[in-house]
């Protein structure tokens, strides 16, 4: 097997070329480098740096490396941004993949998994959150997602095209080593923007609403150590692999987490206090999201090792400091 792995210098597809590294699995990484860091790519592992929508550079890398599975973590990823541009994301995260996908389709590739989203889902009528909850994604982030699980369920149709598409919901942690960190410019994820106002390198940390229905006031969120990620993504490209049909898939815990409980815990971890400031509610944000992930369990035999709180956010502190 040789993986194509789209956005693999980016935050989740380094761990995921890294892991595929250590089980001795070829891999070809395609990335624009727009999110992702070169020096996230083992030295080994071919770099293709283009677009997924560019359809020469996508042509000319099936033909060199002849990968037989894909992997597609390109994309964007910020909720709120996705509000006020969603042209920006139709263009990139369904635009482009769909130029990808008939490429892929040219070139033979008949497998392929998929980094979706709990944004399919909107804002919860049940919680935690089965795959056949109702999908009404309130923001556009959540709709291109959305829209290319279902852009697969035809390719799959019309070219047999046999795919997994992973819902995921909070990515948290690093690598185990350090050496692979969580590296967005501008950061907007809670746990990086937590440590580094713990650690003094930015101010207090924003809390985006105190007066959510929840148990502290606090957004809720199902958070899962991108190393788990890592893992489940490989644990479904084996089963495609294999021979098993097509899966739609939530990858979490199963345990909501408080913005509030996240600040405890970094202040457990670290040994020290963390500044905060209350801020408005983040428009496109629904109060809890907690993935039921015991279908993952069920079809990929998948269990979270990493993904205790104190210990997503050990790894992301250590990831943090190793950077100084």
């Amino acid at each position: 097997m040789r993986v194509l792995v789209t956005g693999g210098a980016g935050y989740i597809g380094s761990h995921f070329v890294r892991l595929l590294a250590d089980e001795q699995i070829e891999s070809v990484v395609l990335d624009n480098l727009s999110a992702g860091h070169r020096d996230a790519v083992p030295p080994n592992v071919p770099l293709v740096c283009a677009d997924v929508g560019d359809r020469g550079a996508v042509r000319a890398l099936l033909g060199e490396y002849q990968p037989t599975a894909v992997v597609h973590f390109a994309g964007l990823i910020q909720v709120g941004e996705s509000v006020r541009a969603p042209d920006l994301y139709y263009g990139v995260n369904l635009v482009q993949t769909l130029a990808m996908l008939e490429e892929l389709t040219r070139g033979g590739v008949q497998l392929m998994v998929m980094s979706s989203t709990a944004a399919v889902y909107g804002v919860p009528q049940t919680v935690p959150i089965p795959e056949d909850h109702p999908r009404n994604p309130i923001n556009a982030y959540g709709a291109t997602k959305l829209a290319v699980e279902r852009a697969l369920q035809d390719w799959e149709r019309a070219y047999g095209l046999r795919h997994a598409a992973l819902r995921y919901f909070n990515a948290a942690g690093a690598h185990p080593s350090g050496t692979l960190a969580e590296r967005h410019d501008p950061e907007t994820h809670l746990i990086p923007l937590a440590i580094d106002a713990a650690i003094g390198r930015r101010g207090a940390l924003t809390i985006f609403g105190e007066d959510w229905p929840t148990e502290d006031g606090t957004c809720v969120r199902d958070y899962i150590h991108v190393q788990d990620l890592a893992t489940a993504h490989l644990q479904a490209l084996r089963r495609l692999e294999q021979g098993a049909p097509s899966m739609t898939l939530n990858l979490g815990t199963g345990r909501g987490i408080s913005v509030r409980e996240i600040v405890d815990s970094v202040q457990r971890v670290s040994g020290r206090q963390v500044p905060v400031q209350q801020g408005t509610r983040r428009q496109g944000d629904p109060p809890r999201l907690v993935a039921c992930a015991s279908l993952a369990a069920e079809a990929l035999g998948w269990k979270p090792q990493r993904s205790e709180v104190d210990q997503m956010i050990e790894d992301a502190l250590r990831s943090r400091l190793a950077r100084e």
